[in-house]
């Protein structure tokens, strides 16, 4: 995968982590703690994807220098 590619694959996963915080958030004040839960884990496996593409990118630049 080149670089650029590694910076949109990252952003992509750090917006879709966003928006389950926000849901998951949401479900919290609403008080459905169970929803809430899906969308933790919801959030925390797209923040695992952007952290290996952004590492994937470092490895790029690192070869680099």
């Amino acid at each position: 995968m080149e670089t650029v590619q590694h910076h949109k694959t990252a952003a992509k996963h750090h917006e879709e982590a966003a928006k389950h915080h926000h849901e998951a958030a949401k479900h919290h004040e609403a008080g459905d703690h169970e929803k809430a839960a899906v969308s933790t884990v919801k959030a925390h496996g797209h923040h695992a994807q952007a952290t290996e593409a952004q590492r994937a990118d470092s490895k790029h630049h690192a070869s680099k220098v």
